[in-house]
Protein backbone atom coordinates (compact mmCIF):
# COMPACT_ATOMS: atom_id res chain seq x y z
CA UNK A 1 0.00 0.00 0.00
CA UNK A 2 1.41 3.37 -1.01
CA UNK A 3 2.48 5.63 1.82
CA UNK A 4 3.54 9.25 2.20
CA UNK A 5 6.90 9.73 3.84
CA UNK A 6 7.65 13.12 5.35
CA UNK A 7 11.06 14.57 6.08
CA UNK A 8 12.75 17.87 6.79
CA UNK A 9 11.36 18.93 10.14
CA UNK A 10 13.56 20.07 12.98
CA UNK A 11 14.60 22.83 15.34
CA UNK A 12 15.62 26.21 13.92
CA UNK A 13 15.94 29.77 15.14
CA UNK A 14 13.55 32.53 14.18
CA UNK A 15 14.33 33.92 10.75
CA UNK A 16 15.81 30.70 9.43
CA UNK A 17 14.40 28.38 6.76
CA UNK A 18 13.33 24.76 6.42
CA UNK A 19 12.08 22.65 3.55
CA UNK A 20 9.64 19.85 4.23
CA UNK A 21 9.33 16.97 1.78
CA UNK A 22 6.43 14.60 1.33
CA UNK A 23 7.15 11.67 -0.99
CA UNK A 24 4.93 8.82 -2.11
CA UNK A 25 6.55 5.45 -1.45
CA UNK A 26 5.79 4.35 -5.03
CA UNK A 27 7.20 6.31 -7.93
CA UNK A 28 4.08 5.55 -9.96
CA UNK A 29 1.87 7.48 -7.53
CA UNK A 30 1.40 10.78 -9.34
CA UNK A 31 0.15 13.50 -7.00
CA UNK A 32 -2.72 15.52 -8.46
CA UNK A 33 -3.38 17.53 -5.34
CA UNK A 34 -1.61 17.86 -2.03
CA UNK A 35 -0.90 20.08 0.87
CA UNK A 36 0.21 20.59 4.42
CA UNK A 37 -1.73 21.00 7.65
CA UNK A 38 -0.20 22.01 10.94
CA UNK A 39 -1.34 21.76 14.51
CA UNK A 40 0.22 23.41 17.53
CA UNK A 41 -0.56 22.34 21.11
CA UNK A 42 -3.90 23.72 22.21
CA UNK A 43 -4.73 25.08 18.76
CA UNK A 44 -6.95 23.95 15.93
CA UNK A 45 -5.50 22.26 12.90
CA UNK A 46 -4.75 24.75 10.15
CA UNK A 47 -4.40 24.22 6.41
CA UNK A 48 -1.08 25.88 5.65
CA UNK A 49 -0.75 25.40 1.90
CA UNK A 50 -2.25 23.36 -0.89
CA UNK A 51 -1.46 22.63 -4.51
CA UNK A 52 -3.65 21.29 -7.27
CA UNK A 53 -2.96 20.62 -10.92
CA UNK A 54 -6.25 22.31 -11.82
CA UNK A 55 -6.08 25.36 -9.56
CA UNK A 56 -3.64 27.96 -8.22
CA UNK A 57 -1.72 27.27 -5.05
CA UNK A 58 -3.36 28.37 -1.82
CA UNK A 59 -1.85 29.61 1.42
CA UNK A 60 -3.03 30.51 4.88
CA UNK A 61 -2.81 34.25 5.50
CA UNK A 62 -0.32 33.61 8.29
CA UNK A 63 2.27 32.16 5.89
CA UNK A 64 1.67 34.09 2.66
CA UNK A 65 4.91 35.51 1.30
CA UNK A 66 7.02 33.21 3.49
CA UNK A 67 6.03 29.66 2.52
CA UNK A 68 6.05 28.09 -0.95
CA UNK A 69 4.48 24.78 -1.90
CA UNK A 70 5.58 22.90 -5.01
CA UNK A 71 5.59 19.50 -6.68
CA UNK A 72 8.73 17.69 -7.66
CA UNK A 73 9.55 16.96 -11.29
CA UNK A 74 8.76 13.28 -10.71
CA UNK A 75 5.24 14.30 -9.62
CA UNK A 76 5.30 11.96 -6.60
CA UNK A 77 6.68 14.51 -4.15
CA UNK A 78 5.38 17.72 -2.62
CA UNK A 79 7.64 20.28 -0.99
CA UNK A 80 7.00 23.08 1.47
CA UNK A 81 9.71 25.71 1.57
CA UNK A 82 9.41 27.77 4.74
CA UNK A 83 11.35 31.03 4.97
CA UNK A 84 11.54 33.66 7.71
CA UNK A 85 10.24 31.20 10.27
CA UNK A 86 8.61 32.55 13.41
CA UNK A 87 8.07 30.95 16.83
CA UNK A 88 4.35 30.84 16.05
CA UNK A 89 5.12 28.48 13.15
CA UNK A 90 6.01 25.81 15.71
CA UNK A 91 3.72 22.83 15.15
CA UNK A 92 3.43 19.31 13.84
CA UNK A 93 3.17 19.51 10.06
CA UNK A 94 1.29 16.76 8.26
CA UNK A 95 1.06 16.39 4.52
CA UNK A 96 -1.63 14.81 2.39
CA UNK A 97 -1.78 13.81 -1.25
CA UNK A 98 -4.48 12.80 -3.65
CA UNK A 99 -3.64 10.87 -6.78
CA UNK A 100 -2.44 7.57 -8.18
CA UNK A 101 -4.31 5.20 -10.46
CA UNK A 102 -6.95 4.59 -7.77
CA UNK A 103 -7.33 8.30 -6.95
CA UNK A 104 -6.47 7.72 -3.32
CA UNK A 105 -6.16 10.21 -0.50
CA UNK A 106 -3.19 9.40 1.69
CA UNK A 107 -1.51 11.09 4.66
CA UNK A 108 1.99 11.51 5.95
CA UNK A 109 3.06 10.61 9.47
CA UNK A 110 3.66 14.19 10.59
CA UNK A 111 6.89 16.00 11.35
CA UNK A 112 7.74 18.42 14.15
CA UNK A 113 8.88 21.94 13.33
CA UNK A 114 10.13 23.98 16.27
CA UNK A 115 11.19 27.61 15.91
CA UNK A 116 13.02 29.19 18.81
CA UNK A 117 13.05 32.92 19.46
Amino acid sequence: QVQLVESGGGLVQAGESLTLSCAASENTFSINAGGWYRQAPGKQRELVASINTAAPTNYADSVKGRFTISRGNAKNTVYLRMNSLKPEDTAVYTCYAYGGELQQLIWGQGTQVTVSS
